[in-house]
């Protein structure tokens, strides 16, 4: 529960523009992935970059701790690998 409510201090002292990239592609992921747009791999593929766009960003902001930068960082990756098989 601290590192909840951690997150959620550390979201709120973040930069306006931060908050927006944040919520949008967390938002976009979500929509994306839903059953609705199930049937096009451009939208699951769009899901999926805009995931490890997601992972990125928080990945680079916490790199002081190493552990959880290199497993939000790994977790990019793997979503720009699934993309990319979305679409083949």
């Amino acid at each position: 529960m601290l590192r909840v409510k951690f997150m959620i201090k550390q979201f709120l002292k973040e930069p306006l523009w931060f908050k927006i990239l944040i919520s949008i592609t967390l938002l976009i992921s979500i929509i994306f992935s839903s059953a609705f747009f199930a049937n096009n791999a451009y939208y699951q593929s769009f899901s999926k970059l805009a995931a490890a766009i997601f992972f990125c960003a928080y990945g680079i902001k916490l790199r002081s701790n190493r552990l959880t930068s290199v497993i939000l960082l790994s977790a990019s990756a793997l979503c720009i690998f699934l993309s990319i098989l979305a679409i083949s």
